[in-house]
């Protein structure tokens, strides 16, 4: 029998860690090909304590399991805490109950970190449940999650350029470093009304501005030309060669109708091709989307690669959304 050394994660270990994750983006088909610089920024991050909130588990040298807890620190718009539970376990060390025991000591974690953090809230426990019929979606499902909402994987080649339309009033252009906190602005207002989303602290909106995957030179931002204001915005980011991925897209709810995120996104795709810099372009959006994404992308010749779903538990027991 095997015996199994559990530990947590330290930056000593994310290049045996990248060839986990890459091993489960193969075998799960998750293309969630993070690197190892990746991963280092991750536990660097100030919403992640690697000696509390992380477990690695070891078999000899080989990394075949990790498990990650994190609880944010800003509510829902809809006053929910949020966690979020990540992991895997490698194909060949599954059946040997190491994904119960590990969601244990995640469920554990994250519900410890929400009292702390938010005392007496109620909120979910959340974690990733892949296509349909995956081992992650069986495995979560017998645990008492239910898909809470499905996303969409949208994918494009870069072949085709688009037409960036002209909007009247509007300057398209990429973001630099002085537009953070303007983009922040805008991104907390277009998401006032999407579906498990809460407003984004400065601390956490820095990091993912500066992270190192950000693409901000193919990005596109819409300002609006007397005010100043970042209307809409399209921010991009890079994990695999030759793959750009469209982070997060955005309108602030008064500029919507204009097609100003259509012009960001096709200015975007339009850079990408000129550059050379990548052959693809992918995004994720959520199905029911309020501002009916989905079409905007299909439109701009987006084509549906796969389906995945967000998983949900109650924080404090039975299921809830």
């Amino acid at each position: 029998m095997t015996v199994y050394r559990w530990a947590r994660l330290s930056a000593a270990d994310v290049t045996a860690w990248e060839a986990l994750v890459h091993h489960l983006a193969d075998v799960d088909g998750t293309e969630e090909y993070l690197s190892a610089e990746d991963l280092r920024e991750e536990l660097a991050s100030s919403s992640v304590d690697p000696t509390e909130d992380t477990w690695a588990v070891w078999d000899g040298e080989q990394l075949v399991a990790f498990g990650l807890a994190r609880c944010s620190s800003d509510l829902s718009h809809e006053g929910l805490v949020r966690t979020f539970l990540d992991g895997g376990v490698h194909a060949d060390h599954r059946g040997r109950g190491l994904g119960s025991d590990l969601m244990d000591r995640l469920e554990a974690r994250a519900r410890e970190r929400a009292a702390t953090m938010h005392p007496e809230q109620s909120g979910y426990l959340g974690a990733g449940g892949h296509i349909e019929g995956s081992s992650a979606r069986t495995f979560l499902l017998e645990r008492g999650y239910r898909v809470a909402r499905y996303f969409n994987s949208l994918t494009r080649d870069l072949r085709e350029t688009p037409e960036v339309p002209a909007v009247e009033g509007v300057v398209l252009r990429s973001p630099v470093p002085a537009d953070e906190t303007p983009v922040q602005t805008s991104h907390n207002t277009a998401f006032r009304d999407h579906w498990g989303s809460a407003p984004t602290s400065a601390e956490g909106w820095h990091e993912r501005w500066t992270s190192r995957s950000n693409r901000h030179e193919i990005s596109t931002i819409a300002v609006d030309e007397r005010s100043g204001e970042v209307l809409a915005y399209v921010l991009c980011g890079q994990w695999v060669d030759r793959e750009l991925y469209v982070n997060i897209v955005g309108t602030v709810p008064t500029a919507r109708g204009r097609g100003l995120a259509a012009a960001c996104l096709a200015r975007t795709i339009s850079l990408a091709i000129e550059r050379g810099s990548h052959d693809l372009v992918d995004l994720d959006v959520d199905s029911a989307s309020p501002t009916g994404a989905t079409r905007l992308y299909e439109r701009l010749g987006f084509h549906l690669k796969r389906t995945t779903a967000a998983m949900r538990r109650d924080l404090h027991g039975p299921n809830s959304s």
